[in-house]
C-alpha cells in the first residue's frame, strides 16, 4: 500500500513510520504524498484517536533527500507542492499528533516534528536546522512553529548558527514534551499515545483548531470562538459523560464523540 512509510493501527492510534532507513528518512516526492494520504485516512477513521508520527532506524528524518537534487527545481514550488500541504494536514487534523522523534531531525525532518502537538524525543535524539549549511532558509512551517516554541532570540541562534541541539538542551528550551531513554522509548511513546486516545478527542481537536487561530486573533476574537468552542464540545457524548463520571465518583470513560 505504501513505499516510504508504514501505516499501522492499534489501540486507537495511528502509527506513521518514515521507512527510507538507508537514507536517514529523508523526504521524497512520493513520501509526501504518502503521508499526505495517511494522515487523511486517520482523519476520516473514528476509530482512530491520535496519531504517533516516527522514524525507521536511527534517525527520525534527515529532512530533504539530496542525493538526486534537481539544481532546475524552484525550491518554492517543492514547498507549494509537498511540504506546505504536509504541514497543513497535521495543523488541520482535529486528532493528537505525536512526533516520536528517535534520532536525528534535522532541517525538514525538524520542522515536521515542530508542526506536531507533541514531541517526544528519545535520549539519542537531537535536533539541528541544517538549512543555513547548504546556503537556504529554515522552511516547511519552521520559521512559524520555532519562535513560538522557544522565543525569538533562540529561534534566530538556532536558525542561522545551526548547531545541533541534544535532546537534553532541546528539553530544557522547551521544544519537546519530554526526554525517555532510548531503552524504554517506543513502549512510553506507545503509552502516552494511547493515554491521549482516550481522552475526549472533540475537545481535544477544538483546543487545537482555537490554539492554532488565537496566534492571529485579538481578545474578542479568541473570547468568541472559546464560546464557539465549548457551546460544540458541550453537547459531544464526552461533555456528558465526564459529567456523569464527576457526580458519580468515578473514572470517566470516553469514546471520542
Amino acid at each position: 500500500m505504501y513505499e516510504t512509510i508504514i501505516y499501522e493501527t492499534r489501540a486507537g492510534v495511528a502509527w506513521v513510520t518514515l521507512n527510507r532507513p538507508e537514507k536517514l528518512n529523508a523526504f521524497t516526492p512520493l513520501m509526501h504524498k504518502e503521508l499526505q494520504k495517511a494522515l487523511k485516512v486517520a482523519e476520516r477513521d473514528e476509530e482512530i484517536r491520535a496519531v504517533v508520527i516516527t522514524g525507521a532506524g536511527r534517525a527520525f528524518c534527515s529532512g530533504q533527500d539530496l542525493s538526486n537534487d534537481d539544481q532546475t527545481l524552484d525550491y518554492g514550488d517543492v514547498l507549494r507542492e509537498g511540504y506546505n500541504p504536509l504541514i497543513q494536514a497535521i495543523v488541520s487534523l482535529e486528532k493528537p499528533v505525536i512526533a516520536a522523534i528517535n534520532g536525528v531531525a534535522a532541517g525538514a525532518g525538524a520542522s515536521l516534528a515542530f508542526a506536531c502537538d507533541f514531541r517526544l524525543a528519545s535520549s539519542q535524539a537531537s535536533f539541528i536546522e541544517a538549512f543555513i549549511h547548504v546556503g537556504l532558509v529554515p522552511d516547511s512551517g519552521n520559521l512559524y512553529f520555532l519562535p513560538r516554541l522557544v522565543g525569538h532570540a533562540k529561534a534566530m541562534e538556532l536558525a542561522v548558527l545551526g548547531e545541533k541541539v541534544r535532546a537534553d538542551e532541546a528539553a530544557a528550551l522547551g521544544l519537546v514534551t519530554n526526554v525517555i531513554e532510548d531503552e524504554i522509548f517506543v513502549s512510553q511513546v506507545e503509552a502516552f499515545a494511547v493515554r491521549l486516545a482516550s481522552m475526549p478527542t472533540k475537545a481535544i481537536g477544538l483546543i487545537k483548531r482555537y490554539m492554532h487561530k488565537s496566534w492571529d486573533s485579538d481578545l474578542t476574537e479568541v473570547l468568541e470562538d472559546e464560546a464557539i468552542a465549548q457551546s460544540t464540545a458541550g453537547q459531544t457524548y464526552d461533555h456528558k459523560e465526564g459529567v456523569s463520571a464527576f457526580m458519580e465518583k468515578r473514572k470517566p470513560s470516553f469514546i471520542g464523540k
